[in-house]
């Protein structure tokens, strides 16, 4: 059994605990693809099987989430789970919220939260942080695509629809914006609607799967690559299939390669040889 499930992960439920249920009802070794943090909500892909390979395909893909900003309060998370300290800065405006948003615009810099699972010399952030340790994080580079806030939910409380690529911390984001306009911010819950070729609209949660339906719930592999194909002939076919490169007049890139007909895995042109880079069958 291979290929993977659109699984809409409950708030409050670790993303481990989310895959254990598929892994159960499939009897076969599953992997999530871009984990999320206990409080948030929305889409997990989840990998059945040899999809697990394809790890790296899905990493970085565009993310869509739905972000609720608390403002004038802070926390040792960056989120409503740590420790919250109200009334450290003011609540800002709308109208204020929207003039800095395009700072915030293409490529940043962005400290990840001290508990995160960011790892420093073999231990992870969190457990670090817990333990009362002193470290800092160095910055990374990640992509921000498009950012709106809505009309405020609470008195003190903004949603905010961002579209970003792979590694982006929200929390961190929350805390950025706020430093921006002079104050403080901290995420109280997160919702992600999209991940690359999975969206929340036709997403399934845990509790409604069984064994009797998990398979209806199954998304091919093949029918998530955007990669165009090749179908090698017998010659050809038995040198890629037995780990040997042929020549190729295709241009560079990845290709869904079949065996038989049959979706065999992916390969990669490169300077004109065609070599199987991931079986999948």
């Amino acid at each position: 059994m291979t290929g993977f499930i659109n699984l809409n992960k409950a708030a409050g439920a670790s993303s481990a605990k989310e895959v254990s249920v598929i892994k159960r009802l499939t009897k076969t070794p599953c992997g999530h693809m871009g984990t999320l943090d206990p409080m948030a909500s929305g889409v997990l892909p989840v990998a059945i099987g040899n999809a697990a390979r394809l790890f790296d395909y899905f990493l970085d893909k565009h993310k869509k989430y739905i972000a609720t900003f608390r403002f004038g309060v802070d926390s040792d998370t960056l989120d409503t789970t740590g420790t919250v300290v109200e009334n450290v800065g003011r609540v800002p405006s709308k109208e204020e919220i929207e003039r800095v948003l395009p700072q915030f615009l293409g490529e940043i810099s962005q400290v990840p939260p001290r508990y995160s699972a960011k790892n420093i010399s073999g231990k992870r952030g969190y457990e670090l942080a817990r333990a009362g340790v002193e470290f800092s994080l160095p910055p990374k580079t990640v992509k921000i695509y498009a950012l709106k806030v809505f009309d405020n939910t609470l008195s003190d409380c903004y949603d905010f629809e961002i579209e970003c690529g792979g590694g982006t911390y929200i929390r961190s984001l929350a805390r950025d914006i706020a430093q921006k306009l002079g104050t403080h911010a901290v995420m109280s819950s997160l919702i992600r609607t999209k991940s690359g070729a999975f969206s929340i609209e036709n997403s399934v949660k845990s509790e409604d799967l069984t064994e009797e339906n998990i398979k209806n719930h199954i998304i091919s592999t093949e029918s998530l690559l955007p990669f165009d194909s090749i179908y090698p002939d017998e010659k050809t076919g038995f040198k890629l299939f037995n780990g040997l490169a042929v020549s190729c007049e295709k241009q560079d890139g990845i290709y869904k390669i079949y065996k038989d007909g049959f979706f065999y895995g992916l390969a990669e042109v490169k300077q004109s040889i065609l070599k199987v880079r991931t079986k999948l069958c």
